[in-house]
């Protein structure tokens, strides 16, 4: 799958106290939509790991995104 990524993109994924908090500016937000839309079209098991080295901010914990059936 390849992710279409809005430029300016800001997204941080933060764990702490059993809450995860995902912020994200319009164009994160944006992209994770794409992400979301894209993979909806995927088959089941299909996934998107994000991390600080593709799109999450610094300090973010890893996200996965997965499509279950």
């Amino acid at each position: 799958m390849r992710i279409r990524w809005v430029d300016g993109c800001e997204v941080s994924v933060i764990a702490r106290d059993g809450q995860t908090t995902i912020s994200a500016n319009r164009e994160g937000m944006l992209t994770l939509a794409n992400i979301l839309t894209d993979l909806a079209d995927e088959q089941p098991g299909a996934h998107v790991h994000l991390d600080e080295h593709n799109c999450l901010e610094d300090g973010s914990n890893e996200l996965v995104v997965e499509h279950i059936p």
